[in-house]
């Protein structure tokens, strides 16, 4: 009998955030341990300034992941715009494997594409243009040369002037733009996506070349309420934890 794949995203964990942790954790140690893989598609942590942060929850969370994948659970891992410096060591600590931006995996036959959700916000260009910097080998060699308390005080910085640029932002540039999900499906030949990022959950259906296709938008955790998207007996289904 197949066991279940589980898809979650943008959890945001951080020491401020201790209600999501629990649910994590407890997550880890029992609904995960049933399933034959995990996916977290992005922002596992609210910001991640480089794996020599050891400040909690990090290092009890790599040991309650590194307990999952010792367990013989497969735990994938997409870099979000929240922690995109998660590096080797990370990996090496816990089990957890890197995807690529764009990853195809098949379910019952469909190729199914699965991202972060943030390079389909095209129309965000700001955000776009610092995507480009943020991920480029010069850029992450500088940020993590410097002390450990500077990034952490920098971290903190971003995120405070990360939300005063979104409350000035309309909701329709925060959103993905169809035209580029119809290309990055057609460009994967896919009919199926799953992402998170815009925290907007939701099953959206599209055609692509006169097939039908859809699109489906995973929900962020908050403190009163995590939900996990489960494929089971080849179909899906939604978890509340």
């Amino acid at each position: 009998m197949n066991k279940d794949i589980l898809f979650i995203s943008d959890l945001h964990l951080g020491l401020d955030k201790p209600e999501i942790t629990k649910y994590f954790l407890n997550f880890l140690k029992n609904r995960a341990r049933d399933a034959e893989a995990v996916y977290i598609l992005g922002d596992l942590f609210d910001a991640w300034i480089g794996d020599d942060d050891r400040t909690p929850p990090n290092q009890t969370i790599r040991d309650h992941l590194k307990a999952l994948t010792d367990h013989g659970v497969s735990v994938f891992l997409q870099l979000g715009n929240r922690d995109f410096l998660i590096g080797t060591l990370f990996c090496n600590e816990t089990g957890v494997k890197i995807l690529s931006d764009y990853h195809v995996i098949e379910l019952n036959g469909i190729r199914t594409l699965l991202t972060h959700g943030d390079l389909l916000c095209t129309d965000d260009i700001a955000y776009q243009q610092f995507r480009i910097r943020a991920r480029s080998q010069n850029w992450q060699k500088q940020v993590l040369s410097k002390p450990l308390w500077l990034r952490l005080i920098a971290a903190r910085w971003y995120r405070l002037r990360s939300h005063f640029h979104k409350r000035n932002k309309s909701a329709t540039i925060m959103d993905v733009n169809h035209e580029t999900v119809v290309n990055v499906m057609k460009e994967h030949h896919c009919l199926r996506l799953i992402h998170g990022h815009t925290h907007r959950p939701k099953k959206h259906y599209l055609t692509i070349d006169n097939q039908k296709a859809e699109r489906i938008v995973l929900s962020d955790w908050r403190k009163n309420y995590a939900e996990v998207l489960c494929w089971s007996d080849n179909t899906f289904k939604i978890e509340t934890l």
